[in-house]
């Protein structure tokens, strides 16, 4: 049923490397340069899910060009060089079949090597230049061959990569895309082709969304139920019409975003048109904390004030989907989980010119609903509280520091309530009793007695095999926040190589990376801090300027291992010291002196 595939373009050559999986046998098909030869498999496999990485941008319709009499390589070019997606170059396109599935998160992943590299695994390059203007010798093709089999099979892992607590994210992610195709495909056998689109498409599919064009973008108006009364200032900056647009200069793309920058609850906030974030930076504290979240935030906003996309045929399906969730959640059925999916990607795809739930207004009535019922929250809140932090769904307090905790909990507990019977939100508490915080998109919480903790950001967020970059810097701040470790007692025990990886890899706006004098082949390398002068620092040569700039995060001396790292011990010259630094400025961020 599973058919991983990878293409390879050049100037005068293509080959297309194929691995299909049937329980427990792999079956492997190498073409190249043979379009009968390409046209038969597809047409034998056609109704087979086609998986491969960032395949729904560009494998799929290297497949399609070959297959149409295109020249391969112009459509490459149309990708890559021209950045125009793939289906803009012909409709022709449309008439081959394909039920393709991509492995890739699009811009959350960093690209296939980098995750060959967080896995531990060799980080391969090609040393025969994709733009080379000739035809590949035998020679070279072999290697191409090569370097796309591995590809394939890297891509295979990472579908089936397992977290230390056994759960399979790219799978589980599959899964879920699967079940969306089954509740799109409703009481029809199953619509394999469903597979090809994205999530929010699929979402739109399953709402009965039908495209429409609104010209209402910024007619917001504020809910009834709001309560404002302190910090009106808000109310006034989304009143003005002046300030009803994205960017500071809407003619430049990129320019800032225009927002408002205010003090609430003494703290630094921003609002605008993507959602409050306030907190008290390089903060860290001990005491009596509550996580206050919105339960189900934006779908109960669409649901209970009319927010949903108007493109919705019928608005009450929206509301359907959200209770069979509910239901499906308590029963511990699957398909809560693409329900989910329907619920959340609603929002965002009300913002998508080119899906059938784009309504720009409701998602920006959502938004400004959203933030200003957390300000509403926050003026209830901050004679009783100190406000540490609010973001896009909830608000962190910390309660007074007294012998009366029980009073200020049930205090804090009516002023909740009294909010939810007005809002018809639910809130959800949560407790914590450490918190450290580098800004709004970086904290951890800790609960003292089990231990349990809640954080965000790439400093301390829960390590995954495929986002493994500088592991034993991210765990020496865990143990250090969570047990109170000493970074250095966390670094220096440990001798696996793996852990104290550097993952980087440069854009196309840079020529190259250099290791010293020494200009080298590959765009993405894992680096390690070396004791050794010898060994020398990396930068890297921007094409259009042609100056070297350092690259991030990187020691001034560092050897590089782009070979399999899994079970290597770590050598004598590795610098730990680098990483101790690094943990204890990152601990600075976080207000710990």
């Amino acid at each position: 049923m599973l058919l991983f595939y990878d293409f390879e373009v050049f100037s005068s050559d293509w080959l297309v490397v194929f691995k299909e999986i049937t329980g427990d046998n792999e079956q492997e098909t190498v073409i190249v340069n043979d379009k009968i030869a390409l046209e038969a498999f597809h047409a034998e496999h056609k109704s087979k899910i086609w998986i491969g990485y960032n395949s729904r941008h560009y494998d799929q319709y290297i497949l399609k060009a070959i297959l149409c009499d295109f020249n391969p390589k112009k459509v490459s070019d149309w990708i890559i060089n021209k950045g125009r997606a793939g289906w803009e170059f012909s409709s022709l396109f449309n008439k081959i079949p394909l039920n393709n599935y991509d492995v890739s998160l699009g811009k959350i992943d960093r690209g296939l090597k980098m995750l060959e590299g967080f896995m531990g695994n060799a980080v391969k390059e090609s040393s025969v230049p994709f733009d080379i203007d000739r035809p590949l010798t035998e020679i070279e093709l072999q290697e191409i061959i090569n370097y796309c089999r591995y590809d394939v099979d890297q891509t295979m892992e990472i579908f089936l990569a397992e977290n230390a607590d056994g759960s399979k994210p790219r799978l589980d992610e599959f899964n879920a895309h699967m079940g969306l195709v089954k509740i799109a495909s409703g009481s029809d056998p199953l619509q394999l082709h469903l597979i090809s689109k994205t999530k929010p498409q699929l979402s739109a599919l399953i709402l009965g969304a039908e495209r429409k064009q609104y010209k209402d973008e910024f007619d917001i108006d504020f809910p009834p139920t709001l309560r404002v009364e302190k910090y009106t200032r808000v109310l006034d900056w989304y009143s003005d019409p002046n300030n009803r647009k994205y960017k500071v200069d809407p003619e430049n793309p990129k320019s800032a975003n225009h927002n408002l920058e205010t003090i609430i609850s003494g703290v630094p906030h921003v609002f605008g048109w993507g959602g409050i974030h306030g907190a008290t930076p390089k903060y860290n504290g001990k005491g009596f904390y509550l996580n206050i979240d919105v339960a189900s935030y934006y779908p109960t906003l669409m649901i209970e004030y009319g927010l949903a996309s108007r493109s919705i045929k019928n608005p009450v399906k929206f509301e359907e989907i959200y209770r069979k969730r509910l239901e499906y959640k308590r029963d511990k059925n699957p398909l809560q989980s693409p329900l989910k999916l329907v619920l959340n990607s609603t929002y965002g795809a009300m913002k998508d010119n080119y899906n059938a739930l784009f309504d720009p207004l409701q998602n920006n009535k959502v938004c400004v609903y959203g933030q200003l019922f957390l300000l509403d929250l926050m003026e209830r809140l901050e004679p009783h509280c100190q406000i540490i932090q609010s973001n896009t769904d909830g608000v962190l307090i910390k309660m007074p520091s007294d012998s009366n905790q029980d009073e200020w909990f049930y205090l804090i507990d009516d002023v909740c309530y009294e909010w939810e019977q007005r809002t018809r939100l639910t809130l959800e508490f949560e407790e914590f009793h450490r918190v450290f915080q580098k800004d709004v998109n970086a904290y951890l919480m800790v609960n003292d007695e089990t231990k349990v903790k809640k954080s965000k950001n790439q400093y301390v967020k829960e390590l995954s095999v495929l986002d493994y970059d500088l592991p034993i810097v991210k765990k020496a701040l865990v143990a250090y926040m969570v047990y109170g470790v000493p970074v250095e007692e966390t670094i220096g025990k440990c001798n696996e190589l793996k852990e104290f990886q550097l993952l980087t890899k440069i854009s196309n706006k840079y020529v190259a990376i250099y290791h010293g004098d020494t200009p080298l082949k590959e765009k993405c390398i894992r680096l390690f801090a070396s004791k050794d002068p010898n060994d020398a620092g990396l930068t890297k040569l921007h094409t259009k300027t042609g100056n070297f700039a350092k690259v991030s995060n990187s020691p001034p001396h560092c050897f590089i291992w782009n070979d399999d790292v899994n079970g290597v011990k770590a050598p004598q010259k590795l610098d730990k010291q680098f990483y101790v630094d690094m943990a204890i400025k990152r601990l600075a961020d976080f207000g710990v002196k």
